[in-house]
């Protein structure tokens, strides 16, 4: 059971992600090959989608035509051949033929359909509408995710050219192997990477279209993923997880080394600054000619020592002295009464009287 026309339509709208503005067969034939074969070919944005037949919704080739060089026409009026297109573009030649009637004459509707349809391919593909970029790292955002590829995603996205890919790729092998990129044309990616074979390194470059449905990975039958996460996750998965996200590395330092002292300090020792001179000279004393001494003491008036423990007066001193003045007392006593008496000597509270 076939397909209906409109859901091929649909599906084909889909997947190209790009407004259709011609339809129809044609033969198709690279350089390298000997005959012609049939196509039917669909003109959406810049690029003509080529299928089997009208019934397939997936596109077998694609042609780039914003890679076009030059073209080149060959119309044998007289054999009444189709039309044979001699395309140039950046990496092959490839002619196509078409049958045109042999005299083409287009209405004024017409007309003013091709210049729409110019001035909307003009539009579509200024430089204004660039592709918006992947959502930022989890720590600028939130928390971190548990996904470790969410976040390798952010970091291997770079806004480089083609050839500015891969000269950090062919420079920095080390750092990663796989560079998401903005494509030439608005709404899309292209994912270069650095792949190793038997003849050397080798840099390839595929286009990643952006759809509603999510993201498009143009290759021979095109893969349809949910997001660019998916994308990168397709192409590790394919190279057996030898390719892994391009991922600058940081520099860090190994030595560490002492600041200098800043200007407001000096270390070095400073001779003591002179004291300034007195504005105002300053002012002598006079002095008296004699100097006030204390007052004598009167000959009547007792003086009080200062300290009534003077090491001077001796106890000992003091009962020599008494006894020695109660004998001359009591020798005078005798004298006077002229009696004898007999000295005898009592001892009181230890101490000795005569």
């Amino acid at each position: 059971m076939s397909v209906p026309p409109r859901v091929v339509h649909k599906r084909r709208e889909t997947i190209t992600a790009l407004p259709l503005y011609y339809s129809g067969h044609l033969l198709k034939k690279h350089s390298k090959d000997k005959d012609f074969k049939k196509y039917y070919g669909e003109l959406r944005g810049c690029s003509l989608f080529l299928y089997k037949d009208d019934t397939q919704d997936t596109y077998t080739e694609k042609l780039d035509l914003d890679q076009l060089k030059s073209m080149e026409s060959d119309s044998p009026y007289q054999k009444k051949e189709p039309t044979v297109f001699t395309l140039s573009l950046s990496t092959e030649k490839v002619q196509l033929k078409k049958e045109l009637p042999s005299k083409l004459q287009l209405m004024p509707g017409q007309v003013l359909q091709l210049k729409e349809v110019l001035a909307q391919e003009i539009k579509r593909k200024s430089p204004s509408s660039r592709p918006p970029l992947p959502p930022r790292p989890g720590f600028l955002s939130g928390p971190p995710s548990k996904d470790k590829l969410s976040s390798e995603i952010a970091e291997c996205f770079f806004d480089v050219t083609r050839k500015e890919a891969e000269k950090m790729l062919e420079e920095n092998p080390e750092c990663g192997s796989i560079i998401l990129r903005p494509s030439t044309m608005p709404n899309n990616y292209a994912l270069t990477l650095r792949q190793v074979s038997s003849s050397g390194p080798v840099m390839k470059n595929y286009r990643v279209t952006q759809i509603n449905a999510g993201f498009v990975i143009e290759l021979e039958t095109p893969v349809t993923v949910s997001s660019l996460k998916d994308v990168l996750k397709y192409f590790i998965e394919k190279t057996e997880y030898r390719l892994c996200p391009f991922i600058p590395s940081q520099p860090y330092d190994t030595l560490i080394e002492a600041s200098p002292a800043p200007k407001c300090l000096n270390t070095t020792a400073r001779a003591p600054k002179p004291l300034p001179k007195a504005q105002v000279p300053p002012m002598l004393r006079s002095r008296t000619k004699e100097e006030i001494l204390p007052n004598k003491p009167d000959e009547g008036e007792y003086v009080i020592p200062d300290d009534p423990n003077d090491s001077s007066l001796n106890l000992a001193q003091l009962d020599d002295e008494l006894r020695r003045a109660l004998k001359q007392r009591r020798e005078n006593i005798y004298v006077s009464t002229d009696e004898k008496v007999s000295p005898y000597e009592t001892k009181l509270n230890g101490k000795t009287t005569i």
